[in-house]
Formats: structure tokens, C-alpha cells, sequence
């Protein structure tokens, strides 16, 4: 069976704690593989695709415990139970006042909800003949000051055989693999929760500068930003269309207007990253519809060696301003995927 899932020591953390475990999903004929950290936020650290002979890494992330502690970009981070910012941290939900823990405070916000860094249990590990499937799992208590509404986050990394995927395909696509990411976040306390849903990778062709590629976006109504990064307003639509990133500096927030392809098995979206000294296209797809990934945010970090590319299933500022928010009752779930493949 060419698929497996082993894990090795990714290192100590700084404050003399247990070495942290990483898991890797790989197969073996092929050399593609993904890394998982359970312990520090179930972050997905490492991402490598075969395109033809050759193999890409990427994602850009932590190289050390170090680097992991030190992160402030939120590389790879599951963002919930928001994602984005909350403007001073405050908002006010069914007839009381809620204040998180400000974490960006040159701006005056609190950001990318509180999951990130914390420490998820592995529950189940599967291995079959076209994947290789680890699902992680944290519970959340509701002692977090600002958030009194307690959950349990479901979160599945599947590297697969990429003809398995039920959005797009090539010729190539059973002799290559994908990655996809199945999220499930559940209301257990006793009253409704506002919940909102993000991951924040940073995407890169083995390191290749930012200003070699070229970002296709899907339909999408950009959404006006203030100085703190706060939505203001919206542009008109927007078809689908290219971006050189040549020079380019994106900070930008979408409302996505998913495929209108007949034969759709469910409303999608696609993001597309294109190296162009490669010609290779890297695909991240969200699925849309009610309740599901409709927004989207793309970053170029001052650095230059990545885009961030962020699926999110709520504007900025939801929890103040609405705008896909989800309401859950006691033990509804909110749940959806992502996917990501070279094409």
C-alpha cells in the first residue's frame, strides 16, 4: 500500500516541555507528503505535490520549535471560532456584551480566534489503498475570557489520490496526489454561539518569489477596508480574472461568487497560484453555499516568498457586522472543506 502515516520528533519547545510529535502522511512511490503538529494548534506544517517529476514544496512555515513559538503570521493556523479581526475585540451578542483578549494591538483588534497554538488530540488514523487520513480533535471548555460558549473542533487532513477529488481534474490526476480538509466545529453548551471558520496558509512554489506568479481569482465583490483592516463598504462585482504579482502588494478581502458549472456536485470556489517561470498552477478550492467557505482573503507578506491564501466563511469583523456569520444552536455543527492540488 503505497499511502502510510508515521510520526518522527519535531523538536523541543523552548520552555523544556515534551518534544512536540509531527505526523506525516506520505506516499511512498511518489514522494508527496504532508506534516501535521497536533500538540501546537493542529497545524498542517508542510506541504509537498508532484507535478510531472518534479516536487514542490508548498507551503511556507516554522522550520524549528523556535520558529513556531515566535510565529506572529499565523502560518498554517485553523482560525476559529473566528477568523480575521474583531474590531477593539468587542461585540454583542443576543442582548450582552462580549471582550476577547485584544492580539493585535497596533491595530486595536483581536484576530484569528484562539485555537491557533493549542493543543489538539489525534483521534483517528486511516490508511487505505488511494489516501492516507488523520482526523484531530480539540475541546474547548468555554474558560477563554470573551467567549463563554464551549465546542468541540473536528479538523481532517487527507493527502489522496487527486483523481479522487470531486472538483477538477487532469489526465495526470492518478499518478498525483492532493490534500483535503474537512473542518467540523460543534455548539456543546446550553445556549446559541456565533461561529465563524478560517485557515491562513502561506503558499509558495519551493520558495519562488512572489513577483513570478500570477494569482487567478474566482468572481468575487471586494470588501472596502479602514486603517485597521475593519470593512467600510464594498466594490462592485468583480468577474473572474488574473493578478501579476509583479510589484503587487495584496492585504485584500472577498466575497466569493462560487462555479456556476452544471454539472457541480456543490457550489465551489478556486483560487489559482501560477508559477510562471514553471507554468505549474497550484488549485485551493473552498466549498460555498449556506453556511459554508463564501469569503476569502489573499495577503503578500512584506517578505515576498509566499502568498496567503485563506479560505474563511465569514467577512472580517463578522461578529460585529454579520456578514456570514453562522448562529448555531446547542450540538449544531458547522462544517465544510478545502482542497488543494497542482494542476
Amino acid at each position: 500500500m503505497p499511502f502510510r502515516i508515521t510520526t518522527q520528533p519535531f523538536g523541543p519547545l523552548p520552555s523544556g516541555t515534551a518534544s512536540l510529535t509531527e505526523y506525516l502522511l506520505e506516499h511512498t512511490e511518489s514522494g508527496e507528503f504532508i506534516t501535521v503538529i497536533p500538540e501546537f494548534g493542529g497545524i498542517l506544517r508542510r506541504l509537498v505535490l508532484r507535478k510531472g517529476r518534479r516536487l514542490f514544496a508548498l507551503l511556507k512555515g516554522p522550520e524549528t520549535p523556535q520558529e513556531l513559538l515566535a510565529d506572529e503570521s499565523y502560518a498554517s493556523a485553523l482560525l476559529y471560532p473566528f477568523p480575521s479581526r474583531i474590531r477593539h475585540g468587542v461585540y454583542h451578542f443576543e442582548g450582552e456584551d462580549f471582550a476577547l483578549k485584544l492580539n493585535e494591538m497596533k491595530r486595536d483588534n483581536s484576530i484569528h480566534g484562539f485555537v491557533h497554538g493549542r493543543a489538539f488530540s489525534v483521534v483517528s488514523q486511516d490508511v487505505t489503498p488511494t489516501s492516507a487520513r488523520l482526523t484531530l480533535r480539540y475541546d474547548y471548555e468555554g474558560d477563554t475570557i470573551g467567549y463563554p460558549f464551549p465546542f468541540i473542533l473536528t479538523v481532517t487532513y487527507e493527502l489522496m489520490q487527486a483523481n479522487l477529488l470531486a472538483h477538477g481534474s487532469n489526465p495526470e490526476a492518478d499518478k498525483m496526489c492532493a490534500l483535503r480538509i474537512h473542518y467540523a466545529a460543534q455548539n456543546i453548551s446550553t445556549t446559541r454561539c456565533p461561529v465563524a471558520f478560517g485557515w491562513h496558509p502561506y503558499f509558495t512554489f519551493t520558495e519562488e518569489s512572489v513577483d513570478h506568479l500570477l494569482l487567478s481569482l474566482p468572481g468575487r465583490t471586494p470588501i472596502s477596508l479602514d486603517e485597521h483592516r475593519i470593512p467600510n463598504g464594498r466594490h462592485p462585482f468583480e468577474p473572474a480574472s488574473d493578478i501579476n504579482l509583479h510589484g503587487i502588494e495584496l492585504d485584500s478581502a472577498f466575497a466569493i461568487e462560487p462555479t456556476t458549472e452544471p454539472d457541480a456536485p456543490e457550489p465551489y470556489a478556486e483560487t489559482v497560484l501560477t508559477s510562471l517561470s514553471t507554468g505549474v498552477r497550484l488549485v485551493v478550492g473552498q466549498q460555498t453555499g449556506e453556511g459554508k467557505l463564501n469569503y476569502l482573503v489573499c495577503y503578500t507578506p512584506t517578505r515576498r516568498d509566499s502568498v496567503a491564501i485563506e479560505p474563511l466563511t465569514a467577512n472580517v469583523d463578522a461578529f460585529n457586522n454579520g456578514e456570514g456569520l453562522v448562529v448555531l444552536d446547542p450540538w449544531e455543527e458547522l462544517s465544510g472543506t478545502i482542497w488543494v492540488r497542482l494542476d
